[in-house]
């Protein structure tokens, strides 16, 4: 009995470590895509609405196309405060 409670507070303690590294993975995958944002604009986007708005604005892109080439890079992650 006494290994159940140390599983549960590893597994409880694990998560925000392994949500930090899920939302680092997201950052790296959208500077990696698109180089023209600095990792201040990456950490800044509020999420994923914003994100497809600035990709438009400064590739040039229309919205529909940056939200394909968002969703893509994304892959149904989260960014932003929610991430």
């Amino acid at each position: 009995m006494e290994k159940s409670p140390a599983t549960n507070t590893s597994a409880t303690s694990e998560k925000p470590q392994n949500m930090d590294q899920n939302k680092q993975a997201v950052l790296n995958d959208i500077r990696a895509k698109w180089s023209k944002f600095s990792e201040q604009d990456v950490s800044a986007f509020k999420g994923k609405a914003d994100l497809v708005s600035q990709v438009a604005v400064k590739y040039g892109l229309e919205q529909g196309q940056a939200q394909r080439e968002v969703d893509a890079v994304l892959k149904g992650r989260q960014i932003g405060a929610g991430a």
